[in-house]
């Protein structure tokens, strides 16, 4: 039988901008928390897994290690877009059910440049760079407005989505952007990309995140009531061009990738997703959080953007999504946005989210969406 993971520790850097620090000591200082929230030292650890995608080297891994002293135990860099703390987690967590570990540490950090990605590191192909169709949010926006005709979802709805993570930012110390948004401050900020305007988007930046998980049976010496990690599921889209379609559109056997890796994760934990308290989406824009909510099959097709104008997405509401702000509000460190929703999924468990927090949180089920069609979702519960 194989054995079961579960979270005893979490730590969070708070994401922004801090030049004076370097992607190591980001790290550490997540680490750091995790592991006093595990009541272990590093030396207990015995493997880990770190995520970074925009400031990735070979040796980011150990050098954020050897903060704590020489060590030799397997570290391994992941790397998959946003969706890399995703499948840093996934990895993990497979170490520990197949037996190989009892203590192992997830971690994600980043230092992400100002602006849209490069074209070089974005996932475009070159001629796509060469007629100027490698930035995306036109693709984002494209996606928008087909739901929208489809649906008749409106822009009045996305615009409350980044509302109510504004309003949700507010409420989170570790957030970015701690400053709450009216619908009209949204809908006439700069238009990006139509329909699509500023402040319906996350920016990227800096920050980390860690993960201590442990097997059941040795979980048990350090707390008595550890987080179970129920599922964690990691797909890919088949298709690896990056353009119109990629990012909600394209579809394996009629599903997308993201309800491909939703189904496998409820299959595996054993809930639907009428279980769930509440859950933590892929908000790199507005409207992304109305589609996946969708595809993650929280809600029927079409119906996303009423549940946002009717409440039921906010806190308070019968499903909160975002509790945390999004990264709407913390921004998006991408290597570590993954494990940043893990933090916020297990303090709403535990019943630590102060004015945020989930009434009786029992499962939560955290998404992310990278590029080239990597998919993540996670369920954890208590």
């Amino acid at each position: 039988m194989a054995n079961e993971a579960v979270i005893t520790g979490v730590g969070i850097h708070k994401f922004g901008r801090f030049p004076e620090k370097s992607v190591e000591e980001l790290g550490k200082y997540a680490i750091d928390m995790a592991l006093a929230d595990a009541h272990i030292e590093f030396k207990d650890v015995q493997a880990m897994f770190l995520s970074n995608s925009g400031t990735i080297y070979p040796g980011i891994g150990p050098k954020t290690a050897f903060l704590f002293g020489r060590t030799t135990i397997p570290i391994v860099n992941v790397e998959a877009a946003c969706s890399g703390g995703g499948a840093c987690l996934r990895m993990a967590q497979m170490a520990i059910k197949q037996g190989e570990y009892d203590i192992v540490l997830a971690v994600g950090v980043e230092k992400q440049p100002r602006g849209f990605l490069a074209p070089a590191v974005s996932g475009y192909e070159p001629w796509q760079a060469l007629a100027g169709l490698d930035e995306n949010p036109m693709y984002w926006a494209m996606d928008a407005r087909l739901h929208m005709a489809k649906y008749g979802t409106t822009i009045e709805q996305i615009g409350q989505v980044s509302v109510k993570n504004h309003k949700n930012g507010v409420l989170n110390p570790n957030a970015m952007y701690q400053k709450a948004m009216t619908l009209e401050e949204v809908l006439n900020s700069r238009v990006v990309c139509d329909p699509l305007t500023l402040y319906m988007f996350c920016a990227p930046n800096e920050g980390a995140a860690a993960v201590v998980l442990c097997s059941k049976k040795v979980a048990k010496k350090y707390t008595k009531k550890p987080v179970i990690l129920a599922s964690c599921a990691h797909r890919l889209n088949p298709y690896p061009e990056m353009g119109v379609g990629n990012y909600f559109g394209y579809k394996t056997g009629n599903k997308a990738v993201t309800t491909l890796a939703a189904m496998e994760a409820y299959e595996k934990a054993g809930i639907g997703p009428e279980d769930l308290s509440f859950a933590e989406l892929q908000d790199t824009d507005a409207s992304g959080e109305i589609l996946f909510s969708e595809e993650l099959l929280l809600f029927k097709e079409g119906e996303g953007g009423p549940a946002v104008s009717e409440g039921v997405t906010e806190l308070g509401g019968r499903l909160p999504i975002s509790t945390d702000g999004g990264i709407i509000s913390k921004g998006e460190p991408v290597g570590a946005s993954a494990l940043g929703q893990i933090y916020e999924a297990v303090v709403q468990l535990r019943g630590q989210a102060g004015p945020r927090q989930v009434a009786n949180a029992k499962v939560g089920l955290a998404h992310v969406r990278g590029a080239l069609g990597h998919s993540c979702v996670t369920i954890l519960k208590i």
